[in-house]
């Protein structure tokens, strides 16, 4: 998928898919904002690396995710989107074993 949406050929842990901003699909009351594809395969390497939980990964990814369908991105930001992640993390009880 990330050769296939992001023309880069090597695996990646997660992949945002925002929705057009005209498509006005709901769910519910809330707005769809799109997809979050997380690879269960590198999210467990990255787990076992890291000294922490697949669950905790999988957590740390939705998160990553999320914050991209909203409009942040890290690669172009002074580091804007890791501040906030750390602090969701932390506000989440998620800070400890991630860096």
């Amino acid at each position: 998928m990330n050769l296939q949406f992001r023309g880069v050929d090597r695996p990646t842990d997660v992949l945002s898919f925002s929705v057009d901003c005209n498509f006005r699909e709901s769910v519910g009351e809330r707005p769809f904002l799109g997809d979050v594809v997380i690879a269960t395969g590198v999210a467990s390497r990255q787990a076992r690396a890291g000294g922490y939980t697949f669950i905790a990964e999988l957590r740390r990814l939705a998160l990553h995710g999320l914050l991209h369908l909203i409009g942040y991105d890290h690669t172009q930001d002074s580091g804007q989107m890791e501040r906030l992640e750390r602090h969701l993390w932390r506000k989440g009880g998620m800070s400890k074993g991630f860096s």
